[in-house]
Order: structure tokens, then C-alpha cells, then sequence
């Protein structure tokens, strides 16, 4: 009997990873992505529907033919910058459109959801590492966005049973280590495949450093970077978690451990053998010194232990994909 399971943005950076994730385990996972930010070629063969969270009829048509077991929802728009810009794309893609799938869920019997959120929801931090139980102030419409989401499960819970695992990411980076799938943003803003864009032959880019004035050992911001394979592995013990237990629970997701803007620079240069041509530009508004997670808490619930705990590892497969990327 096959296990069906929906991946809105699985043709996205972490939902493809998730998407490939739960195939390799047996599960069939239908991507559903408007393509805003995904890629067709992300989803590596598997099926795709294209449709958007926000479309109630098409969502309908999906929940009739499929019998879901449980749905992953990765579909939300994610550019901090923007979301000040532009906080209506905001709360309409991240927590109306995310409103209306829990509607379609609970209409056809569907109570397990594996919710991506972020580290945004914590804002600026009060203390380190940052564990589960860190206040949650959003400094920004992205992280509110999210942490209203957060709440709607909650609550949902609370009234209709819905069994929910919230999974917050810090940093994710690298590729998969042997499938044709990795990072490409079309608005690219994570440090590092911006580092690894100077290195290509006839780029002409280069890495602008934002504040090196930090109160940090070598002046520039930390932060918590995990692989997208762990991330996708973290998601399916979730989903198993949700399965057997029921309920609903938040857990960060990260190593634990921080890296410096330029620790990063540095094993760039150390695993490409390529120096990143730098510039020095101010600090960004709203960019804490430090953001680095407590993560003990998803290695008790789920027994979720990364793999990749080497940065140079991490930034191995990036460059791996960067090299060879097709999309």
C-alpha cells in the first residue's frame, strides 16, 4: 500500500531535499509548488502538481485523489528584507494561504502537518544558546508571519486534534551529497553559495561582508549552520514522531555550534583552494552578533543527531553542487 504524503514547495531548497528524503524511505511524495521560487527540475522525476496553497479548489482535487497520511508544508515566502518591504506578500503567503490548506486538511481527515519555521520567530536573542523555551519577538514581518502560523497550530491542536511538529531552522546549507539537487535561489541571500558565486570563472562577483565591528572574536556575526539532508532526515523522524504519539511540539533544528562570517570566507578558501574576492560594507539593520541554537531538545524527541557537523563537509557539497548545478 503506498504511503502518500504532500510537500507543498517540494520543488524548492529544503522541500526537494525532504521530498527525496521520504522516497528513498519508501514514502511517495507528491510535490505541490506554484513554482514562485521552486524549480521543475528540483523535483528530480518525482510528481509534480503545480498549484499554489492559496487555491482551495485545486488543493481539493489533490485531497480527493490522494490519500495523505501526512503533509509538509515548506510553501511560504522567506526573504527577510522583503517581508519589511512588502509585509502584505508576508502574512498572505506565510499565514492566510497556510490557513486555508489546514481547511482542506481537516475537511478530508488529514492530521498530521511538519511545518517549517525559523529561528525568526525568536528575534533578537536574550540569551545562548538559543533553546526551545527563548522568548518568541519577531523582529520582522517574515519572522511574525511564522510565529502567528505557530500559534494557529497550537490552537488547532487545542480544538480539532490537528498533530503538528514544528521544526525551526537556523542556517541551512550545502547539497545533496549524489542527487542532481542543491541551493538555487533565484534572490540568493545565504552567505554561503554567495561566497562559492565569486569563485565561478567569469562571474565578476564579489562577497560584500555587512559589519566587522561586532562584539565577536573576529568582529563578524555567528551563526548555526546545519546541511539540508539532516533537515530532510529531521522532517521525516517528525512525521514518524507525529505518527506514533500524536499531539504537537516545536524543536530547533542546528548543530549548536557557530561560525563566523569570516570562518566561513576562510574554509571556502580552504575547501575550493580558491581565495573569495571581499567587501567591506556596514551593518545591516537587525543583524544580531550571535545566533546559535540549543539543540538537545529534537536528539530527545525524535533521537535526531546531524550528520554533517564539519563546515568544511557542509560547504564540500555546496561547492560539489555549485560546480555542476543544472538549475
Amino acid at each position: 500500500m503506498k504511503k502518500f504524503v504532500l510537500v507543498t514547495g517540494g520543488a524548492g531548497y529544503i522541500g526537494s531535499h525532504t521530498a527525496a528524503a521520504l522516497a528513498e524511505r519508501g514514502y511517495e511524495p507528491i510535490i505541490y509548488d506554484n513554482l514562485s521560487e521552486g524549480h521543475i527540475e528540483a523535483a528530480d522525476g518525482r510528481l509534480l502538481v503545480i498549484g499554489d496553497t492559496a487555491d482551495t479548489l485545486k488543493l481539493n482535487e489533490l485531497f480527493k485523489k490522494y490519500d495523505f497520511k501526512a503533509v509538509f508544508h515548506f510553501a511560504a515566502a522567506s526573504l527577510v528584507g522583503e517581508s519589511v518591504k512588502d509585509p502584505a506578500k508576508y502574512y498572505t503567503n506565510n499565514l492566510s494561504a497556510a490557513l486555508n490548506l489546514l481547511s482542506v486538511m481537516l475537511n478530508f481527515g488529514v492530521k498530521n502537518i511538519i511545518f517549517s519555521s525559523t529561528c525568526a520567530t525568536y528575534g533578537n536573542p536574550v540569551r545562548l544558546p538559543m533553546d526551545e523555551e527563548h522568548p518568541q519577538a519577531p523582529i520582522n514581518p517574515y519572522g511574525s508571519s511564522k510565529l502567528m502560523a505557530e500559534t494557529v497550530l497550537k490552537d488547532y491542536n487545542a480544538a480539532y486534534g490537528l498533530n503538528y511538529a514544528i521544526l525551526r531552522y537556523f542556517n541551512a546549507a550545502g547539497a545533496h551529497p549524489s542527487l542532481p539537487i542543491g541551493e538555487s535561489h533565484r534572490h540568493e541571500t545565504h552567505l554561503i553559495p554567495l561566497a562559492l558565486k565569486t569563485l565561478i570563472k567569469g562571474s565578476g562577483k564579489k562577497l560584500t561582508i555587512f559589519g566587522t565591528d561586532y562584539d565577536t572574536p573576529d568582529g563578524t556575526c555567528i551563526r548555526d549552520y546545519i546541511h539540508v539532508s539532516d533537515l530532510a532526515d529531521a522532517h521525516i523522524l517528525a512525521m514518524e514522531k507525529l505518527f506514533a504519539d500524536g499531539g504537537g511540539f516545536a524543536v530547533n533544528l542546528a548543530t549548536g555550534k557557530g561560525h563566523s562570517v569570516k570562518e566561513i570566507i576562510d574554509a571556502v578558501h580552504f575547501v575550493t583552494g580558491l581565495k573569495v574576492p571581499v567587501l567591506t560594507g556596514e551593518r545591516r539593520a537587525g543583524d544580531p552578533p550571535v545566533l546559535v541554537a540549543a539543540n538537545t531538545l529534537a536528539a530527545h524527541l525524535l533521537g535526531f543527531s546531524p550528520k554533517y557537523t564539519d563546515i568544511h563537509k557542509i560547504i564540500q557539497t555546496a561547492w560539489n553542487w555549485e560546480v555542476n548545478k543544472r538549475f
